[in-house]
């Protein structure tokens, strides 16, 4: 694979984005890899745990413009199908970490609020750049929206500005932001935590976190009893 980074170790299947020329954007080759990786992963009992992250000072620039532009059948996967990417955490049984080591705009923002659990570098950006070259953070929205307090999705959405780090932790985004060089120790003891819960009971938990906030009360209640 030419655009991502694979590996496994102790149960931790990790993706790095690799195409830093690009910026890691979404284009039709990297999400192709990307996808292709993770069904491997989500195929493989003995992964536990799946950590995204990156190479270069960019995590992801968002969609590949210049493929974007051409016809429409050479769209980026990710535009065709978004639950073959951004969906895909909710529907798996498995938890996701996002190991941000760099910008996030776009896209990128999308993938990062994707992850069931991200952290990062408290010198990476992020915004929705998109109404700033005239479309709208659309696909990301579905994954993005249940995380943000009304307020900050329409300040965040329509102003296209760049905040930081801190900014995306108390608008709900991410998880954490932590000087780089704690990185790697922050991820680090989340894996340890995800590792020391029954992969069953974790699987159970992410349906919880998905459905009871959908459900009528009395339902919730009989579907969880």
């Amino acid at each position: 694979m030419g655009f991502i980074e694979t590996s496994l170790d102790d149960g931790v299947f990790t993706v790095t984005l690799a195409d830093e020329a690009r910026r890691n954007a979404l284009s039709t080759e990297l999400v192709g890899e990307l996808v292709e990786a993770l069904d491997v992963a989500e195929a493989d009992d003995g992964v536990r745990v799946i950590v995204l992250t990156n190479n270069g000072n960019t995590f992801c620039a968002g969609a590949n413009l210049a493929q974007q532009s051409s016809t429409t059948t050479n769209a980026p996967v990710a535009v065709r199908r978004p639950q073959d990417l951004f969906g895909r955490v909710r529907r798996s049984a498995k938890p996701y970490v996002g190991r941000i080591a760099g910008h996030c705009v776009a896209g990128g923002v999308g993938l990062a609020a994707a992850m069931d659990i991200s952290i990062a570098a408290d010198n990476a950006t992020f915004g929705f750049s998109e109404v700033r070259i005239g479309v709208a953070p659309a696909v990301i929205s579905v994954v993005c929206l249940p995380k943000l307090r009304a307020a900050d999705a329409r300040a965040t959405f329509l102003r296209g500005n760049r905040f930081p780090a801190a900014e995306a932790v108390r608008i709900g985004l991410i998880n954490a932001a932590v000087p780089r060089d704690q990185l790697d120790a922050e991820v680090d003891a989340v894996i340890g935590d995800l590792l020391a819960g029954h992969p069953d009971a974790i699987a159970a938990s992410k349906q919880l976190l998905d459905r009871v906030p959908t459900m009528d009360v009395d339902d919730a209640f009989e579907w969880t009893s």
